[in-house]
């Protein structure tokens, strides 16, 4: 009797647990982009929807929800308030660190529950094809030369990662742009290509369609060392062609985390499930050429090295919002109008 209650008891508690580890989505699941329409963290969420429901990865679908308000705050903050939803997914750049910083959102990195890290996206420094500047020194000088502030510099948003690089960028030339903010990267790249600004550090993937068609040119990565991707965007150039900014004299290094993050209160299977969609869509040719179309860092991370990896991500961009003066902490306060 007692060895029956004893197995009883141990198939009761393995179901149990096969249960836990058995989670799926019961109905369709919201993969939320905290920025505009065709930048980067949209066009790889809109690929991951796309390739889930292709290769039948998920029985749910992903719906891409585009949440760009406040620098990205909408999103981030959307997400959080779903507490022990399993249905609600997003896809983080650095604004996961530089909005709350930038706009004092009571948000950290810590509200939502890490997934997975995709890639790391690089920058590059971008001018339009038919510039007269054909390498980051000769831009440099341009900027020294040029009056205080005529010089246009494109970006997505404010106070983010592109005005972060931007003012980065004028520390090493000692000299200053006027900084345009715009709704999404691929704003960004339209704009420098219809001349609204004269030059924009954008990810490689949302300025990659403009560089082949010859209508943009990048001059440089912001990383220690040049870009792996050899096959040809144009007829004559790939993306290990370009220099480092670095190499220019330009002390500048700067890489986009692409990661996936669920709400707070996801149960270990909950993510679990999620890590292992996402391992599998990494796994896909298509995923594959994604990567190198666009030049990604292709790194990924999960568990307790993601979390320290997010960490550190906090406090170098806190260092970095200090040093350029973006915190939200260091803004004057309006001035109240005199009656």
């Amino acid at each position: 009797m007692f060895r029956r209650s004893l197995l009883a008891f141990g198939l009761l508690l393995f179901t149990g647990v096969a249960a836990a580890q058995a989670w799926e989505p019961s109905q369709p699941v919201d993969l939320v982009v905290p920025a505009g329409t065709g930048g980067g963290a949209d066009q790889m969420a809109r690929l991951l929807a796309k390739l889930i429901a292709k290769h039948k990865l998920m029985k749910q679908p992903i719906q891409v929800v585009n949440r760009a308000g406040n620098s990205g705050a909408e999103g981030l903050l959307d997400v959080k308030a779903a507490r022990g939803n399993p249905h609600k997914l997003i896809i983080t750049l650095s604004n996961l660190f530089t909005t709350p910083l930038a706009t004092g959102t009571d948000f950290r990195w810590t509200d939502l529950t890490p997934v997975k890290m995709l890639a790391q996206d690089q920058f590059l420094l971008w001018v339009r094809a038919d510039s007269a500047v054909r390498t980051p020194g000769e831009l440099m000088s341009q900027m020294r030369q040029a009056p205080r502030g005529s010089l246009r510099f494109g970006g997505t948003g404010s106070k983010q990662e592109d005005q972060l690089v931007s003012v980065l960028l004028e520390t090493a030339a000692a000299a200053r742009v006027s900084y345009v903010p715009l709704k999404g990267g691929g704003d960004v790249a339209r704009a420098l290509a219809a001349g609204d600004v004269d030059m924009t550090v954008n990810n490689p993937i949302e300025g990659e369609k403009l560089w082949r068609e010859g209508k943009l040119r990048p001059l440089c990565v912001f990383d220690s060392r040049p870009l792996d991707y050899r096959d040809k965007i144009t007829a004559t150039s790939a993306w290990s062609d370009l220099p480092t900014c670095m190499s220019f004299g330009i002390p500048v290094q700067y890489l986009m985390l692409r990661g996936i993050f669920t709400t707070p209160g996801a149960t270990p299977a909950q993510v679990a499930y999620y890590a292992d969609v996402l391992e599998q869509v990494r796994a896909l040719p298509e995923w594959r050429q994604f990567m190198a179309q666009g030049a990604f860092k292709n790194e990924t991370m999960t568990g307790d090295a993601f979390n320290a990896w997010l960490e550190r991500a906090q406090s170098f961009h806190r260092v970095l919002m200090r040093e350029a003066r973006l915190l939200a902490s260091q803004q004057q306060p309006a001035t109240a109008a005199q009656p």
